[in-house]
């Protein structure tokens, strides 16, 4: 496991390594520099009776200290700049990803856990390859240049000063397992509170009307308090660590002051071979120091590797074949054929499709009735392949759409489901969506389709009206037909409605059906709905039961029969009658 996390640490760096190499360049030459000022240190002592040399040594200092402080400033530059980097690069990465996924992955995946993947985690994994890569680096630096030079003033006295450092590198040791396991917990328990605010700022209208903001504050106190305590307790193993880490440091500098004491009085050590062993200890104090820091930042880092690579091990189960063919839309006729068409959802025993045979000829409109669960959204989720079926079963103008491309596949149609998502900005950018630059004729054509204009034009800032997130400033029944306006703009040969007029009225939904119907030539519309006032006026009906196709047939046909169509047909009735 750590292999491979290290092995993600350098492909992420990878892009990166010209200026974190330079980085790593300036950090060498910032130690190099540095491990030479005691040596001027010692001989300013050892030569103070020199009076016209010690303001020598006085500027080489400065002088030295000057260039250190601008490499130093350069290799932060580069080395956080990596940081930074690798940071964009992996939300990027992220996004691209997420987009590639089918909508099933995001049904099992909470968007608040995702959200925090894609910017805590993230950050996390910044610090590891900006903060931690610089420590590290520096901390080799330090000991590589600086022993040697104290080694040449004094071996023993060198050992001792470093004598308790390996007991820092134990302390810490024994300390990271607990240090990542606590910060995988916190990870957690900050995406189960992400995931509640995400829930409940979607959810605010229904709180309101159920009256349950105690219960949700309720809800919210129970895990910011699980999170505060994964917090505290995480604090207290690092406040455990640090404290440690220093007295050991402290306990190096005792050591040379009491034994080293003896050396000057044997003159067996020089005043400034005295100073610039304290220097140099002192200089090694700072890296092993900031070593606890580095190891939070590892720890930090590493369970946030887990977690975004997480999702790029989540492979897009619909891809395109190996083999996919080309279908410009433009020659898409728009002729549709199930055969044996089966589907079962992950973990269910029963199939929402079930040997499903049918036919649509081009520039027919069908209604798909059945009662709740009888497979109509799973139909109309097979066809643009939202859900996934095996190779022939499922054919667009004869193409077994598992061997069409699927921006092809999709691009030949347009999907209205139940759910009318709209995004936070202008009534025509939702429904030009499909088609950005689309003209604002071509705008105000598609919504009069959709029998929304008059409304739109009832609306403070008519076209550029602001809808809210996810539309909550309109209705139900114009989000629906705000959709319907947005499928109609692309212009497919392919329109699916997926109960997409449920809250409109039958009145009006039966008017966009005929203007359908007789306005869009050569256009093949499956129409999905409970409204059968409105599907009456389709040229054929497909009645569903139990993932079946039980009835096919216009209107007056399956009036004729017995069957499930006139049952539903005479409740219909019924109810009309009692409004």
């Amino acid at each position: 496991m750590a292999q491979s996390r290290l092995q993600k640490l350098i492909s992420y760096l990878r892009p990166h390594r010209k200026r974190m190499l330079m980085g790593i360049g300036a950090l060498l030459a910032v130690n190099l520099l540095s491990a030479y000022i005691p040596i001027l240190i010692r001989d300013s002592v050892d030569n103070s009776f020199e009076s016209n040399r010690f303001w020598y040594y006085v500027v080489g200092i400065i002088v030295l200290a000057s260039i250190m402080w601008g490499i130093r400033m350069l290799s932060r530059i580069w080395i956080f700049g990596v940081g930074r980097r690798v940071e964009y690069d992996l939300k990027q990465n992220i996004f691209e990803h997420l987009l590639r996924l089918e909508p099933a992955y995001f049904a099992l995946n909470t968007s608040g856990d995702l959200i925090n993947r894609a910017t805590s985690d993230v950050d996390n994994i910044r610090r590891l390859v900006g903060f931690a890569v610089l420590s590290v680096v520096n901390t080799v630096f330090a000991y590589a240049i600086t022993l040697p030079f104290m080694f040449s003033i004094d071996v023993k006295l060198t050992l001792l000063a470093i004598a308790p450092y390996p007991f820092i590198l134990i302390t810490v040791q024994l300390c990271s397992k607990n240090l990542g396991r606590q910060q995988q917990e916190v990870q957690e328990n900050l995406s189960d509170l992400s995931d509640l605010i995400q829930e409940d700022m979607s959810g605010m209208s229904l709180i309101k009307i159920y009256a349950q903001e105690e219960n949700e504050r309720a809800i919210f106190r129970d895990k910011n308090q699980t999170l505060l305590r994964s917090n505290l307790k995480l604090a207290r193993t690092r406040n455990l660590l640090f404290p440690i880490i220093e007295a050991f440091a402290a306990l190096s500098l005792l050591l040379l002051l009491g034994i080293g004491s003896r050396g000057l009085s044997a003159d067996n050590v020089t005043n400034g071979d005295f100073v610039a062993l304290i220097i140099y200890a002192q200089r090694l104090v700072f890296p092993i120091t900031l070593l606890g820091f580095t190891i939070t930042a590892y720890q930090r880092g590493a369970i946030s590797v887990d977690r975004v690579e997480a999702i790029f091990r989540s492979k897009p189960k619909i891809q395109d074949h190996s083999q996919a063919i080309s279908l410009p839309g433009e020659t898409v006729k728009g002729y549709l054929e199930a055969r044996g068409l089966t589907y079962t959802y992950p973990g269910s025993e029963e199939p929402a499709l079930n040997n499903v045979n049918f036919s649509i000829e081009p520039g027919e409109l069908v209604a798909v009735v059945g009662s709740i669960g009888s497979g109509k959204s799973t139909l109309a989720n097979v066809i643009p392949r939202l859900l996934d079926v095996p190779e022939g079963q499922m054919f667009l103008d004869g193409h077994d759409i598992t061997k069409i491309k699927l921006s092809d596949l999709r691009g030949a149609i347009a999907y209205v489901p139940q759910d009318s998502f709209l995004f936070s900005t202008t009534v025509a950018n939702n429904i030009a969506y499909g088609d950005p630059y689309a003209d604002y004729s071509v705008i105000e054509s598609s919504a009069k389709g959709s029998q929304i204009h008059p409304e739109i034009m009832n609306f403070p800032n008519q076209y550029e009206t602001i809808v809210g997130e996810r539309g909550i400033t309109l209705s139900g029944g114009q989000r629906q037909r705000t959709s319907l306006a947005r499928a109609l703009l692309v212009d497919t040969p392919v329109l699916i409605l997926d109960d997409a007029l449920s809250s409109v009225d039958n009145r009006t939904a039966t008017e966009i059906l005929s203007n359908l119907s007789a306005g869009v030539e050569g256009k093949t519309v499956i129409f999905i709905t409970h409204q059968l006032s409105a599907a009456a006026k389709a040229d054929r009906l497909f009645v569903m039961d139990q993932g079946k196709i039980v009835q096919i047939g216009t209107h007056e046909e399956l009036l004729q029969q017995e069957g499930l169509y006139r049952s539903l047909w005479q409740q219909h009735q019924l109810e009309e009658a009692l409004q």
